[in-house]
């Protein structure tokens, strides 16, 4: 297979096996999704789901978040790890979208990566999510994915993201980011992997990890 074919053979395995893509993480709106993101750093999607909905009963807005002290944020978020650094930017960047951005929050990328706690990452996941605008978010699953699958070297995630975003078409980036990490949770986790059961890797795979 020539790299085109291989990426349309991703492209058609992943909508075969995942037709719908369901946005992980539970949110009602941006701001929601925002704070989901950014708590969800080093964490699983599933533990941020249990605890979203404690600290949105208190505020699920910046206006209530900025009446709660960083200690009282810290206190709800703790469960989901580095509640020190997410509390901080959860108050902080609640504060400048209420004084910057009328407490919305902003459609774009410079406005979001200005605000603290929130990586470009963070932003991509808000973009393609939030607001259906086309960006290629890479956490781990599609990093190792995208280097299992020899359609990256990569070095690292934003050499990872370029790759991506060079060989697929743009109107799919944002079903496929959520495709892909659906299917490294699935079929071809970090740990505990068995290469039998991931037809992509197999098909496709690098060499070196294929032997």
């Amino acid at each position: 297979m020539n790299k085109a074919e291989k990426v349309q053979f991703v492209i058609d395995t992943l909508e075969e096996l995942y037709p719908e893509t369901p946005i992980p993480l539970d949110h009602k709106d941006p701001y929601t999704l925002l704070i989901a993101v950014l708590m969800s750093a080093q964490s699983t999607d599933a533990r941020v789901n249990t605890i979203t909905p404690l600290l949105f009963e208190k505020a699920d807005n910046p206006y209530d978040m900025v009446k709660l002290t960083i200690d009282q944020i810290r206190d709800i978020i703790k469960p989901v790890g580095l509640s020190p650094m997410k509390s901080k930017g959860i108050h902080g960047l609640s504060k400048i979208l209420i004084d910057k951005h009328d407490g919305k929050v902003p459609v774009s990328f410079e406005a979001l990566e200005e605000l603290p706690a929130v990586g470009h990452k963070t932003a991509s996941v808000v973009m393609a999510q939030a607001f259906n605008i086309p960006a290629f978010p890479v956490d781990t699953h599609i990093h190792r994915l995208l280097y299992r699958w020899n359609l990256t070297n990569g070095k690292n995630v934003t050499q990872t993201e370029k790759d991506a975003k060079r060989l697929f078409p743009k109107e799919l980036w944002n079903k496929l980011h959520l495709q892909i990490i659906y299917y490294g949770r699935e079929y071809s986790p970090a740990r505990g992997w068995n290469i039998e059961n991931d037809i992509i890797t197999k098909t496709i795979g690098r060499k070196s990890i294929l032997k």
